[in-house]
């Protein structure tokens, strides 16, 4: 038998409830982007995190929700695969809200798949009472039989530890799938174009950021230099969001792109010499044919 453990957990649950920033940090590395805005993750996103003898690999999901458009139906989708294809699942929701029809549907697949599920309280950082948690802790149990309950804050790390303590009570002797160095599956270019999003929903106006997808044109590091050239191309659905992704005299976009270098940067450990180009692609969420180019499906 190995002398090692493993679990793949899927994070599960509404959109904009914390699930990216609850990964990240468990890592103790961004590697989902983060943002204000509802259904920022669009794919299926995969952090390893290895400590001691066992090693978790956890699936940041889309957040559930009702789809509006083809590419929302993949997101939800990549949600269904996740359940399907994990050891456990980890359910995020907050505290100062009722149970969402979205959550009572999720329950309703644990339990067809008889799926072990940590219930993960986010955002306790926001509540003025405590009576509250305690009331929607009771609410929740009347509806699954949890493995553990724990209320957190991605915010302030507040209850991480025993998170982190439940989560690896749920491994079991296995081999590693993954080298101990390995942070993430994806590949760098998704990364990158990722990064690039997270700026662009962070900075634009709410219309705006859902109609976006970046791809990465080319990223090749200069031979004998610590600087790698990234040119990346951000697709919008309208020619007037094109004009507001660029912004008056291309400040917008400067600002996007600023930024995101950045976080390029601080990532790869080298420096990061990026261009942008804003282009037009009108519907491309209905769009199977964009949908599969951009990686989303």
């Amino acid at each position: 038998m190995p002398d090692t453990k493993s679990a793949f957990i899927a994070i599960v649950g509404r959109p904009n409830v914390g699930k990216s920033s609850i990964l990240n940090r468990l890592l103790g590395q961004k590697v989902a982007i983060v943002s204000s805005k509802p259904q920022t993750t669009r794919t299926r996103i995969m952090g390893v995190y290895t400590k001691g003898d066992t090693q978790l690999v956890f699936t940041d999901t889309p957040g559930f929700h009702r789809p509006g458009n083809k590419l929302g139906e993949k997101m939800v989708q990549a949600v269904g695969n996740s359940i399907a294809d994990v050891d456990a699942c980890m359910l995020v929701t907050e505290p100062d809200a009722g149970i969402r029809p979205a959550e009572r549907e999720l329950v309703d697949r644990f339990r067809t798949a008889k799926m072990p599920v940590i219930l993960v309280i986010n955002k306790i950082d926001t509540l003025h009472q405590k009576e509250a948690l305690i009331r929607r802790m009771a609410e929740w149990a009347q509806v699954y039989d949890f493995d553990a309950v724990v209320p957190v804050s991605a915010q302030t790390g507040e209850g991480l530890e025993e998170l982190e303590s439940e989560l690896m009570g749920l491994a079991r002797e296995s081999i590693w799938f993954f080298p101990d160095d390995t942070l993430t599956d994806q590949p760098e270019r998704v990364l990158a174009a990722e990064m690039i999003r997270e700026k662009a929903l962070r900075l634009l106006q709410k219309e705006v950021p859902h109609g976006i997808a970046v791809e990465i044109e080319r990223m090749r590091e200069r031979e004998g230099s610590d600087l790698t050239d990234v040119e990346a191309v951000i697709y919008c659905e309208k020619a007037s969001h094109k004009g507001i992704i660029i912004g008056k005299g291309g400040e917008m976009l400067k600002r996007i792109s600023t930024y995101a270098r950045q976080d390029m940067e601080r990532f790869f450990g080298c420096r990061i010499n990026l261009k942008c180009w804003v282009k037009v692609k009108e519907g491309w969420r209905n769009r199977e044919g964009l949908i599969h180019n951009f990686g989303l499906d």
